[in-house]
């Protein structure tokens, strides 16, 4: 089977650029439908504010600044497809498309966590250093996790809690 004939719906994350990668990743999404021929990227980027959630800003799965990227999720066929929809709407519903700050968020991890909890077939587990994941406003702090699969509280991201079953039975994570 060609790639072509393929829906794909992948996640990738790179330290971040320059001594903050030590200590941090930047994620980034990117799909393609059946019989599409080039996938679509969406990170969000500071430096780009207003506009911090550009399209296609970089290669697909190139690297971030010099740093080769992990794959994190990688969904193919009907399973792709199915979501690639749902995806797009957590995208449009971004809460914080116009704003950005690198700690504790919201920011590039915060905003695929977003799409983490908003379409949990994709079974997203962001890194433990995708600082921004845990990020929740002071009006909502209790919510669906980023993996999508349990409970969270958390105080800005700077104080919080996760439980749920992704990893490990009742894994409790402080942020």
């Amino acid at each position: 089977m060609q790639l072509v004939d393929l829906a794909i719906v992948q996640v990738y994350a790179a330290p971040t650029y320059g001594w903050r990668g030590y200590f941090a990743v930047h994620p980034w999404i990117i799909y393609k439908r059946r019989g599409e021929t080039a996938y679509t990227r969406y990170d969000v980027v500071g430096w780009r504010a207003p506009q911090v959630l550009p399209r296609n800003y970089a290669l697909p799965d190139g690297l971030w600044y010099g740093a080769p990227p992990e794959l994190l999720v990688d969904h193919r066929g009907k399973d792709a497809e199915s979501m690639i929809d749902d995806i797009e709407a957590a995208m449009l519903s971004y809460p914080y498309a116009g704003r950005y700050r690198s700690y504790p968020g919201p920011n590039s991890n915060t905003f695929l966590a977003h799409i983490g909890r908003q379409v949990p077939a994709l079974k997203l587990d962001l890194p433990a250093n995708a600082i921004g994941k845990d990020y929740r406003p002071l009006t909502s702090p209790v919510g669906m996790s980023p993996s999508g699969s349990g409970l969270q509280i958390s105080l800005l991201g700077l104080l919080g809690v996760s439980v749920g079953g992704k990893k490990g039975w009742n894994s409790i994570c402080w942020v």
